[in-house]
């Protein structure tokens, strides 16, 4: 009866016949669900294929990595002893150490070298405990090292550092993660091109669950070279994306390569962008740009120009948040990395919706077709509601006019109300730009630029403006009874003076 069951359905880990009545196999029920819940085979072990399951060889390989100290690509005597006492806090005799490895090369001979186990071995090693029944040693090897149920690392791990921070604040990798980070790169980089493959990627994470890079807003968002593999920029500018949106998935992947010492290290916070404005100076390495537009403005075009992409004459309507990142180097500055996030227009009225919504924004583009006064139209109105949103909630960011389509001749009446525009709200004049020419018009520097000088470059409303207004009368009120106060109590004290001397003479 049993066997059909189990065979039909292979995620049934046990079948048990037993009797109440007569006590037969009772406490082996409570035995095989009680090991079925802490050491359940579906998250190693694929019964089907018999084989160890991806996430779990993706996880004994980081382990086998942790271990092998001398990396040598071979866990020794001393190294497979240190393993044993981490995980199970007993020793292995010499024997026993002989044993393990005689029973790996009888059955897998390349599971053993001359160094003592490999990863072959290591691998072959724990599922032989599986197909035997004894998963409670892979288990407690997995736990020792972090990883919950699921086979990942657990949450409590990913707490420190903390990343509690202001909605204007932003997480950025450190100077001593970035240098790990390109050891890493050169050390999958096998063919020495200066590019990862998708292959070298893909090895590159082995160790993690899955890529991080997975998810859509990675696949075309940084530098390629003319074969489609991952240049160095481009890998950098892909981690300082990922540490900017989701701080804490960058800092479990560096925990997955093995990132050495303390985690601490590996991350700074940035100053607020209210403190960066009155000190007129941004020390941000990392900036975000939105790009707002309507349809068909050159938006995306916009972004794939920032990375290198040809021109692309085929329209395609962005239906969500896309991301373009890569590294510009200013004039007489440091380079610095460039995140441009276009705004999908159908999304703006959802964005706005929320009051920290430009926090984090270092600069904002408006982009429009300048052959086009509708184009000039939509974007002026953008313009608007996003200077009045900054007004409003405090977030007010720096923005530039990018005139796309200057090839196609601009259109006058954009050309003039632009201008007005400009002038009424305090702006810079458009940047003209054709990026089917290939015609940039230092439009990525500019953006930096710009970003770096936070207290420039805002515009103004006519309400922000008799705001601004209003408060300057209120505080020039305030100096003004100041000071009258300041006289009058100094002229009571010297009245004081006088009266006592006059007394003092009588």
């Amino acid at each position: 009866m049993m066997t059909p069951i189990m065979q039909e359905f292979r995620e049934i880990e046990t079948c048990i016949e037993c009797s109440a009545l007569r006590q037969i196999q009772v406490a082996e029920v409570f035995y095989y669900a009680q090991k079925a819940v802490l050491h359940p085979t579906a998250p190693l072990f694929d019964q089907e294929a018999q084989t160890l399951k991806p996430r779990c060889v993706r996880a004994l390989k980081r382990i086998f990595m942790l271990c092998d100290h001398d990396r040598d690509g071979a866990l020794s005597d001393g190294e497979l002893n240190d393993f044993q006492v981490k995980c199970f806090n007993a020793p292995l005799q010499p024997s026993e150490i002989t044993g393990v490895k005689r029973v790996v090369a009888e059955k897998l001979p390349e599971g053993v070298n001359d160094n003592g186990l490999t990863l072959t071995g290591f691998l072959f090693l724990h599922a032989l405990f599986i197909e035997r029944g004894r998963l409670e040693t892979t288990w407690t090897v997995l736990r020792k090292f972090g990883y919950d149920d699921e086979v990942k690392l657990r949450d409590e791990l990913l707490q420190n550092p903390s990343f509690k921070r202001s909605p204007d604040q932003s997480v950025e990798l450190t100077d001593r993660t970035i240098e790990f980070l390109r050891r890493v790169f050169s050390a999958y980089d096998l063919d020495g091109d200066g590019a990862l493959r998708p292959q070298e990627v893909e090895d590159l994470f082995s160790t993690a669950p899955s890529s991080p890079w997975d998810d859509a807003i990675y696949s075309d968002c940084a530098e390629k070279n003319s074969m489609g593999g991952l240049t160095l920029n481009g890998f950098l500018s892909q981690w300082a994306l990922m540490t900017s949106l989701d701080p804490v998935k960058s800092l479990a992947h560096l925990l997955y390569l093995n990132f050495p010492g303390d985690l601490a290290s590996a991350f700074q916070i940035t100053r607020r962008r209210r403190i960066d404005r009155k000190r007129q100076r941004s020390q941000r390495n990392v900036l975000t740009c939105f790009v707002f537009g309507p349809a068909r403005s050159g938006k995306s075009s916009l972004l794939r120009a920032l990375i290198g992409r040809p021109y692309v004459d085929l329209y395609s309507h962005t239906q969500e948040d896309q991301y373009s990142v890569h590294v510009v180097e200013p004039i007489g500055g440091s380079k610095k990395t460039l995140i441009l996030r276009e705004i999908s227009v159908d999304l703006v009225s959802h964005l706005l919706d929320k009051k920290d919504a430009l926090a984090p924004c270092d600069v904002a583009a408006f982009v429009y077709d300048s052959s086009d006064g509708l184009s000039w139209k939509q974007t002026s109105d953008l313009l608007l509601k996003v200077t009045a949103h900054g007004e409003s909630s405090g977030f007010e960011v720096p923005c530039l006019l990018v005139a796309a389509k200057d090839d196609l001749g601009p259109e006058a009446a954009a050309i003039s109300d632009s201008a007005r525009v400009c002038q009424d709200m305090g702006m810079e004049a458009p940047i003209s730009v054709s990026i089917k020419l290939g015609d940039t018009n230092n439009i990525f520097r500019r953006l930096v630029d710009a970003a770096q000088r936070p207290h420039l470059s805002i515009p103004v409303t006519e309400a922000g403006r008799n705001y601004q207004h209003y408060k300057q009368m209120v505080n020039r009120s305030l100096v003004v009874i100041s000071v009258g106060a300041a006289v009058a109590v100094v002229g009571i004290a010297a009245y004081k003076v006088y009266l006592a001397k006059r007394q003092s003479s009588n």
